[in-house]
């Protein structure tokens, strides 16, 4: 760690000279400028440079922020983003190693933070704390100064969030979701460069807007072993936030969509994927949330409580799934209930799950309402569950929707995809 600060350090001090030549007359005069680029054209390649963002980014610690006291047992550092506005930017991030042998190797988590949010320190800390690195950045040009959703924006931060409803006429390289994804990327990047990081064993998890960020970075970053979206999803235009998108008018929209909705990124993504919400949430809806995590070609795995809280800090930072799946997928640890098939005939409903542990508690999830999603009222009825991990229940009259989950012995869940029995209420003409 201590050669990567001081390479840090020696990169503050380089100063790089850049000559300018004159043209003569002639030159001038033969001289025919660029076109310039129409803000609306569909890119001809991919959409972010993968060769260029798997670098590591030149980095420089952030004294002010490590002295502060506010990120004991991690570093403060900015690190460059892509341009913006024809000019070079700083990213703010904490990074964060656990306590171990040295020569030791760790696993490494990104985290990207959702909206209102900034990075957060504390956060890298939960996951050093279970022995992996960890590096958190700012995705809105912001540093941690300031109040929750008030955050101070930085000289050469990158443009603001969150979703660049307003800025989709503007070139794609300078709007949010596109920096949002190269700074996630770039800090992968400077996590992996690190010595005590095994570059083989890393994942990402993003909350809300950090789990939208999370979808479509893993369909573009395929270091990545694994990744948790907790609430985001893709099908913006299908979810709470479907009026700003629309919002835009027709070809504006279908832009936005083209480019920004992780409907376009997850049939690339062929990483493991844990998909971590509830019920009820305001905003990423079981409509879209189904048709996202259906699109991926790894292994998926749903964990959805009823009227799981939306949030940071315990909320959305402290799911145990979310732990439990990276050990499994980076460490070894015992999996997650595994889903291997589910049906219905009639009123019975069935799942089966594979586990190396136990299974402890199975329930039935239904509701009985129709209408916006957020609004629908949930009740937890009882199922059960026979010794090879088969579940069963029956279900009541007037559901509407249903699904089931399972507990194991650490009171991890894994749940079914849900099934819309009823989608509109019945006319009364």
């Amino acid at each position: 760690m201590r050669r990567f600060w001081a390479l840090a350090r020696l990169s503050c001090a380089v100063l790089v000279a850049l000559s300018c030549g004159i043209a003569d007359c002639q030159e001038t005069q033969t001289v025919i400028p660029a076109p310039p680029t129409d803000p609306s054209a569909d890119p001809t390649g991919p959409m972010w440079d993968m060769a260029e963002l798997s670098k590591p980014p030149q980095a420089w610690p952030a004294e002010d922020f490590s002295r502060s006291g506010s990120g004991q047992g991690v570093r403060a550092v900015f690190f460059q983003g892509p341009a913006y506005q024809g000019r070079e930017t700083r990213v703010f991030a904490w990074i964060g190693l656990p306590d171990v042998p040295a020569g030791t190797t760790v696993p490494g988590v990104v985290l990207i933070h959702g909206g209102g949010g900034t990075a957060f320190d504390a956060w890298v800390r939960r996951w050093t704390s279970r022995g992996y690195a960890a590096i958190a950045m700012d995705t809105c040009g912001c540093v941690p100064k300031g109040s929750y959703g008030r955050w101070e924006r930085h000289e050469l931060g990158g443009p603001p969030g969150w979703g660049g409803w307003n800025q989709i006429d503007q070139p794609r390289e300078d709007q949010w979701t596109y920096h949002a994804v190269a700074d996630a990327i770039l800090a992968h990047s400077l996590l992996l460069s690190l010595p005590e990081v095994d570059p083989s064993r890393t994942g990402v998890t993003g909350i809300s807007w950090g789990g939208y960020l999370t979808c479509l970075v893993a369909g573009v970053d395929q270091r990545f072993k694994f990744a948790v979206p907790v609430y985001g999803c893709g099908f913006t235009n299908e979810h709470t936030f479907a009026g700003s998108v629309n919002g835009l008018g027709p070809e504006r929209s279908a832009r936005w969509m083209r480019w920004w909705d992780p409907s376009v990124y997850l049939p690339d993504a062929s990483l493991p994927m844990c998909w971590v919400t509830g019920s009820n949430d305001f905003a990423y809806t079981f409509n879209a949330l189904q048709k996202s995590y259906r699109l991926p070609k790894g292994p998926r795995t749903l964990c959805i409580r009823l009227r799981m809280p939306h949030g940071h800090g315990e909320a959305g930072e402290g799911p145990k799934e979310t732990f439990a799946f990276a050990d499994s997928v980076l460490q070894g640890g015992p999996p997650l209930p595994r889903l291997t098939g589910q049906g219905r005939e009639s009123h019975q409903v069935w799942a089966a799950f594979e586990t190396g542990g136990k299974i402890t508690k199975a329930e039935l999830n239904v509701t009985r309402d129709v209408g916006k999603w957020p609004e629908r009222k949930w009740e937890a009825l009882p199922a059960q569950v026979d010794a090879s991990g088969r579940v069963t229940a029956t279900l009541p009259q007037g559901v509407t929707v249903y699904y089931l989950n399972v507990f194991d012995d650490r009171d991890c869940v894994a749940s079914t995809e849900h099934e819309e029995l009823v989608k509109e209420a019945p006319s009364t003409d």
